[in-house]
């Protein structure tokens, strides 16, 4: 094999060389980009995986940090992000050269001879902010025939297009980058959005957890007192001071309570199965909420609440920038509607050079082109229906920007005053608690004294549990008024301290 075809022979390999350090880059990017993001708390939390001690004890802080950790639903918005930082990247990547890598090998056997071909054709083109389009390409071609010889071509080709109506300008040609951005700032307020709803969901869930549990002890509590007063009514039938029938109303009254135990059981496993669900563990899993139910009281102005739900809410932040995406997408409407004129000029070179029975030699030639294309769509008015809609899209953004607005200022309002309710409910509940433990004390010393009946005894006694039932529902209440005002005013996050870690 002579130098000439042994040259042709290498050209694949030297092509495959250059191609697999741009490919191994490009996985390496593919892989980086691939890597999701999770929210952390950033303060030095206490992170030891008290369920993996068999520890059943789980207070809210830990219930935070199992969601962040574990929630399917936050894990999922993360993937997401991944993608959608991704194509962020390929908008911002639309002005760096592109380069294009193309060739191929082949030989060929017949009758007459026998053909070696082999072409090299690399091109690089940018796009440039105005519009502007410059490429340029190379092309190697080699070809060894055993009889018919050796030949060889190559050549460079420029061109510049310089568009004059459709895609030409600053704003149009950057218009799709920017909406990329803007569409990644609103992918950062959905993400903040979906992980404050589930931290407070979480919230929700742990909280009625302890109420079950405290109902739990409420209905035991009662259960104690009315045993407590069957052998009252015992000692009262023994020492003839209560006919013996009235302890069928005590005995009924135990009844009731042990049915009313076993409910509260069952209400307790339930409420646990949808917390650790919402955790994403096991299920079997028996955990129990250690917090304390205690509330302090949160006073804030309207005014300052909706100065701060209007700097700080995702889902109203996301809705202001609709205006901004139907503005960029109506430039790139009409930009569409126009007619296609652009300059264009160019030039190329090529040399070849043979070698064949007939003899050997080379030539070099170049040529250069200037105009003007045109492209002019008639009677097509699908050209023009992007443009309608987006117009439409733009006044329709007004409405829903008032709306978004109007809506907010609702939202706020009605936590803001359902805060303050539910606290005066919990103060109200409180004295209704202590008046009732007291009533309830002073008929037991009439019924001891034999002044007072067995059946006023077990009225208050329900006046009681109903009173701690109407106390623990207007504490949980207010607590969770306190997580739907942050959430509402865009705080969830905040008041947590977790750090969204969206790189």
């Amino acid at each position: 094999m002579n130098d000439r075809a042994r040259r042709a022979a290498l050209l694949p390999c030297l092509l495959l060389c250059l191609l697999n350090p741009l490919s191994q880059a490009a996985a390496r990017e593919m892989n980086v980009a691939s890597q999701a993001s999770a929210p952390s708390l950033r303060s030095s939390y206490n992170r030891s995986a008290l369920l993996s001690q068999q520890q059943t004890d789980l207070s809210l802080g830990d219930a935070v940090y199992l969601g962040l950790r574990n929630n399917r639903g936050i894990r999922s918005a993360y993937l997401q992000r991944v993608a959608q930082k991704f194509d962020l990247r390929v908008s911002e990547d639309a002005f760096n050269p592109k380069l294009l890598l193309s060739g191929t090998y082949q030989a060929n056997r017949g009758s007459n001879d026998g053909v070696r071909n082999a072409t090299l054709n690399p091109t690089t083109s940018l796009l440039g902010e105005y519009g502007t389009r410059l490429s340029m390409a190379w092309r190697q071609e080699l070809n060894n025939a055993n009889h018919a010889g050796y030949y060889r071509r190559d050549g460079l080709d420029l061109a510049i297009i310089q568009p004059l109506l459709r895609g030409a300008g600053w704003d149009v040609t950057t218009a799709p980058l920017r909406l990329a951005r803007i569409n990644e700032q609103a992918y950062r307020l959905n993400l903040k959005a979906n992980v404050a709803q589930t931290i407070t969901d979480i919230i929700s869930a742990y909280r009625e957890l302890l109420r079950a549990q405290e109902q739990l002890s409420i209905v035991q509590d009662a259960l104690k007192r009315a045993n407590a007063l069957l052998q009252v009514n015992k000692a009262l039938i023994a020492a003839g001071r209560m006919a013996e029938f009235e302890i069928v109303q005590t005995e009924a009254d135990i009844a009731s309570q042990e049915l009313g135990v076993e409910e509260a059981r069952n209400q307790v496993d339930i409420n646990r199965l949808s917390l650790l669900r919402l955790l994403a563990l096991d299920l079997s899993t028996r955990i129990r909420a250690s917090d304390a139910l205690q509330a302090a009281r949160i006073s804030i102005e309207q005014q300052d609440a909706l100065r701060m739900a209007q700097a700080q809410q995702p889902t109203y932040l996301a809705t202001l920038l609709g205006s901004q995406q139907a503005d960029l997408n109506l430039i790139m409407a009409k930009d569409q509607s126009r007619w296609d004129v652009s300059l264009v000029a160019g030039a190329n070179q090529v040399r070849n050079r043979f070698d064949n029975d007939t003899g050997n030699g080379s030539g070099r030639s170049w040529d250069s082109y200037a105009g003007v294309q045109v492209q002019i769509p008639i009677g097509d008015l699908s050209t023009r229906q992007a443009e309608v809609h987006a117009r439409v899209d733009v006044e329709n953004q007004a409405l829903v920007q008032a709306d978004a607005r109007q809506a907010l200022e609702r939202s706020v309002n009605d936590v803001v005053r359902d805060l303050g309710t539910r606290w005066r409910q919990y103060e109200i509940s409180q004295r209704a608690v202590e008046l009732s433990k007291r009533k309830l004390e002073i008929e037991r010393e009439k019924l001891s004294a034999g002044r007072s009946s067995n059946f006023q005894v077990l009225s208050y006694e329900s006046d009681l549990r109903n009173s701690e039932n109407a106390r623990l529902n207007a504490l949980i209440a207010y607590l969770n008024a306190q997580s739907q005002l942050d959430l509402t005013l865009g705080m969830t996050l905040e008041t947590w301290d977790i750090a969204l870690n969206d790189y």
